[in-house]
């Protein structure tokens, strides 16, 4: 399936991370916090990414023209330097689409005008690439396969602010004050799985969550799936130093693409590398 990535807005709660970058770009490790999403999909699957592009463009396009392997995975340099071999790849079966939407466009107008490179999916998935989870993507998936008359879905979850809820008498007596984890109240996290029928709902200039999805909800056309487990949305500089805290302690739970066969292969990598910069082949003789 292909990938809508909203990558347009002016990202103005995270100016104390970036004067500069727009929010998707903005560091989290050695790659920007739009990078950890892709790779989140690219593990599940999903390669054909849309960029739906606004504030500062060029960003993100430089970014990825220039787009260096070497940062974020192993590699060998022999031969004194002169041969460099990476153990693997990020890229290497990836497409992207990079579509200039509009400096002040929303959501709903930005998806409109990426809609003529989606007529041949059955259904797509989109992302407002400002927020990483551990939610098991096919379980989004298939509750939207589940559902034939359904045309959308998104994951739902847990407020990640730290906000408290206060109850009153109507005298403005305190009878309660509750942390906003503890409240049974769930918000739209940014994670959708459309069939093409979203198109036929958003009117030019509407907004995707409030217009079309009040007629998709009048319909019960609109299904979402409470995930329970890992969600922060990258809003602001705390929610970044929360994201940047969890990848110091080595506990980044968005980074489901890092699984045992994936070590188990590298160390394999590691160990064939070893192997022919030797000069030895796998039976331990000389080649």
């Amino acid at each position: 399936m292909k990938v809508v990535l909203f990558c347009g807005g002016m990202g103005l709660r995270m100016r104390e991370a970036s004067e500069t970058l727009p929010k998707p770009m903005v560091p989290l490790g050695n790659r920007p916090i739009i990078w950890h999403l892709m790779k989140y999909y690219a593990h599940h699957g999903h390669r054909d990414f849309i960029f739906c592009l606004g504030h500062r463009s060029q960003t993100f396009k430089e970014y990825f023209l220039n787009y260096n392997e070497f940062v974020s995975n192993d590699f060998v340099i022999s031969d004194g330097g002169r041969t460099v071999e990476l153990l693997r790849r990020d890229m290497a079966d990836w497409r992207l689409t990079f579509l200039e939407t509009g400096i002040d466009a929303n959501i709903g107008e930005r998806l409109l005008q990426a809609r003529g490179h989606l007529a041949d999916e059955a259904m797509f998935l989109a992302n407002y690439a400002d927020g990483l989870s551990d939610c098991h993507l096919p379980l989004l998936v298939d509750l939207l396969e589940s559902r034939p008359g359904c045309v959308g879905a998104f994951m739902a979850a847990r407020p990640s602010t730290s906000f408290h809820f206060v109850e009153t008498d109507p005298a403005g007596v305190v009878l309660g004050v509750r942390d906003v984890a503890e409240a049974d109240l769930w918000v739209n996290a940014g994670y959708f799985v459309f069939r093409p029928a979203i198109f036929d709902h958003i009117r030019p200039g509407e907004e995707l969550v409030l217009q079309p999805f009040e007629r998709l909800i009048a319909e019960r056309r609109l299904v979402a799936h409470p995930h329970r487990g890992f969600w922060r949305g990258c809003d602001t500089f705390k929610d970044l130093q929360t994201l940047e805290t969890l990848m110091a302690r080595g506990r980044a739970p968005w980074a489901v693409w890092r699984t045992e066969a994936d070590a188990r292969n590298a160390d394999g990598a590691l160990v064939a590398a070893a192997v022919r910069m030797a000069g030895l082949d796998t039976r331990g003789g000389r080649p």
